[in-house]
């Protein structure tokens, strides 16, 4: 058990999704906004549109339905969360 916790610490840390990192929206697009969710995937509730460029605190990250979603928390307003893509994150 031990040797599985510690190839997956060591993969969440590869693919970017450190606990606490620092994270900006990144490849949204222009006219397009990164959406956060209640839950991690499709189906939950849209809080709130991102822009790209948002900083954005990483929490945890999960997979569903084979997409990797991670739960945040925006940079300049921490009472507010919830989960992206993480094909949206990029490091800041």
């Amino acid at each position: 058990m031990r040797t599985h916790s510690a190839a997956l610490f060591a993969l969440t840390i590869a693919a970017g999704c450190a606990i606490g990192s620092g994270a900006v929206v990144k490849g949204a697009g222009p006219n397009e906004l990164l959406k956060l969710r209640e839950g991690p995937g499709l189906n939950y509730k849209i809080i709130i549109g991102l822009p790209d460029g948002t900083r954005l605190t990483r929490q945890n990250c999960v997979t569903n339905s084979g997409k990797v979603w991670c739960r945040v928390t925006l940079a300049d307003r921490p009472g507010v969360s919830g989960y992206v893509s993480a094909d949206y994150l990029a490091p800041r």
